[in-house]
């Protein structure tokens, strides 16, 4: 095992800075890696938007939210075969083949779904493009941390994270360019074949992971890649502990065989490592982040503005604010360590959900009423349930937005909190209803609070971002012993994507059946689980040179006073290799 544990502290940050100076190579190598994160937060981030463009450019989308879902939801799907796809692809063939394949995957998806004629062809586009988000998700940290000094891990792999972020906010930003543009959502999904193509060529440029290369016997190869990450004084030792961990492995490797999940499971560190990785990525979806990302332009709406292009601009704040926590998890994640930054994420969490559980349910029982005299203006486009209700004097505008067939509901800007009509909707009624100068609302009713929802959802952003946003996938990519690091990774990434299709196929059904408000009730409650977990189950590997967090695994027992940080000596009583270097 490489040494012991190295003192990761505010130092560490500091030193991640210089490396633009020091040590460039390091920086080059994981800036051209992260960018398979920017694709992974593009995604996320475009579709959001788009799906406002493609209900009217598509009206059996505007029509079914199944059909919204599973715009939304082949994607995923498509990623969870990526990522099952990948772990073998990284073990086999590298970390950096993985990302080439993810890459091309992408740039084919994004030309389909610019050119899609009908809802079946962009689906098909939508799946190119969720299996190379599949397979970058979890070969690009992977390379990452495998190419990165041990003092400034962390916050390297926190640069994927960042990219991820980023790249949500340069999806918002792209949407809002577009808003006025013929062909709005065909250019917002198409411009995402660019970053593809551009870290195509960035990776033809540079090499494979070193810790790869040993595992598959190209020592000098790995030694001379490993000599331009490393400062003089540590390369040598470096070298040498890799190269005995790999030995030892490879000794395991003959003795077991096979891998096979029956392998996995029946080895201890593995094992207990797969409980922390997969389950940190469970609750990261599981928590709520898609439910916000993928539908915020509609949870705006919900939360009472009106236009498309408003309830775009609202949401560029949050994904800003998602990308802004993204930079505090470099800074923090190798200061305060994983654990602990993930707790205080999950704990700003919950006080965010109780936040929008409180405002939606403001606003679902202080709805406007619907008018029959404003009504009766549009007589022939009245909502057909409203107008054979028994009690239409009872309805309001959440009923009226319940109705089926859908229905709007149109109300002027004075007397938008107090009365309003319930109208079919459709173009012709909506078209109506705004020429008079009136709001048409189709997915959330106006209300006095709309602004506080509005900082619950930035609250839930800037909790989040810094540590459930990032500590899944660093913990990930540090967590496993080489043999299997491939393969777990690629298994926790599948259960991420797995947890990430079921929220975004169910969100809004649930908030149909339920409402919002008993909808983000239910996140809290799954949050509150989460921490419980991470107290028990997830490791502190601050500071752990990766090939030594195996060591930790085999000997670590449950850990409740998770505010104390375990010091380890090193594997088998290797003496300290790590000293607190500079990196040159």
């Amino acid at each position: 095992m490489e040494g012991g544990m190295v003192e990761a502290d505010a130092s560490a940050f500091r030193e991640c800075l210089s490396l633009s100076h020091k040590n460039p190579y390091v920086l080059r190598l994981a800036f051209s890696a992260g960018i398979g994160g920017l694709l992974f937060g593009y995604d996320t981030g475009v579709i959001s938007g788009a799906l406002l463009y493609i209900r009217d450019d598509f009206k059996s989308v505007d029509r079914e939210t199944w059909l919204q879902e599973a715009i939304v939801s082949m994607a995923l799907a498509g990623a969870i075969i990526g990522a099952s796809v990948g772990g073998w692809i990284n073990d086999r063939f590298g970390r950096k083949k993985a990302i080439l394949i993810a890459d091309a995957l992408f740039f084919i998806g994004s030309v389909i779904m610019a050119a899609a004629t009908n809802p079946a062809i962009l689906i098909v586009g939508r799946v190119f493009v969720g299996l190379g988000v599949g397979m970058a998700s979890m070969a690009s940290p992977l390379y990452i941390s495998e190419a990165s000094p041990t003092r400034v891990r962390g916050a390297l792999v926190s640069l994927n994270g960042f990219f991820i972020t980023g790249g949500q906010f340069l999806a918002y930003c792209i949407n809002l360019a577009f808003t006025s543009a013929s062909g709005t959502w065909r250019w917002m999904l198409g411009v995402a074949a660019a970053p593809a193509f551009i870290q195509i060529v960035l990776m033809l440029l540079l090499p494979e992971s070193p810790r790869w290369l040993f595992r598959k016997g190209r020592e000098e190869d790995g030694k001379s890649i490993l000599r331009k990450i490393y400062p003089p004084e540590e390369v040598e030792s470096e070298i040498n502990a890799l190269k005995d961990s790999v030995e030892m492995e490879m000794k395991d490797s003959e003795a077991s065989g096979k891998v096979s999940i029956i392998t996995l499971l029946k080895t201890k560190t593995v094992r207990r490592g797969l409980y922390a990785g997969m389950g940190l990525q469970i609750f990261q979806q599981f928590v709520g982040i898609n439910t916000v990302m993928y539908y915020s332009p509609t949870i705006v709406q919900l939360a009472g503005f009106a236009s498309n292009r408003t309830a775009l601009l609202l949401s560029l704040v949050t994904a800003g604010l998602n990308a802004f926590g993204s930079i505090l998890s470099i800074y923090f994640i190798d200061r305060t360590g994983r654990k602990k930054l993930v707790l205080f994420s999950l704990s700003g969490v919950i006080l965010a959900l109780v936040v929008l559980t409180v405002v939606f349910h403001e606003s679902a029982t202080h709805s406007p009423m619907v008018s029959s005299v404003d009504t009766s203006h549009y007589n022939n486009y009245t909502c057909p349930d409203y107008k054979l209700g028994a009690t239409p004097a009872h309805w309001d505008c959440t009923k009226c937005l319940k109705a089926t067939p859908h229905c709007g509901f149109c109300v002027s800007q004075v007397n938008k909190l107090v009365h309003g009509a319930c109208l079919v909707s459709n173009d012709t009624t909506k078209d109506a209803c705004q020429n008079e100068g009136k709001l048409w609302y189709t997915e959330g009713c106006p209300s006095k609070t709309g602004w506080v929802a509005l900082i619950g959802l930035s609250l839930y952003i800037i909790f989040f971002s810094p540590g459930m946003g990032t500590v899944p996938w660093v913990v990930n990519s540090e967590i496993y012993p080489l043999r299997y690091r491939g393969i777990c990774g690629g298994m926790a990434s599948t259960s991420n994507w797995i947890s990430n299709l079921i929220v975004a196929q169910s969100f809004l059904s649930l908030t149909q059946a339920i409402g919002t408000a008993y909808t983000f009730m239910l996140f809290i409650f799954i949050t509150i689980a989460a921490i419980i977990f991470v107290i028990i189950f997830v490791p502190e590997t601050k500071g752990l040179p990766i090939e030594e967090v195996e060591n930790m695994l085999d000997n670590r027992t449950l850990h409740f006073k998770f505010w104390q940080t375990k010091r380890r000596t090193s594997y088998s009583g290797v003496e300290l290799r790590h000293k607190n270097h500079p990196i040159n």
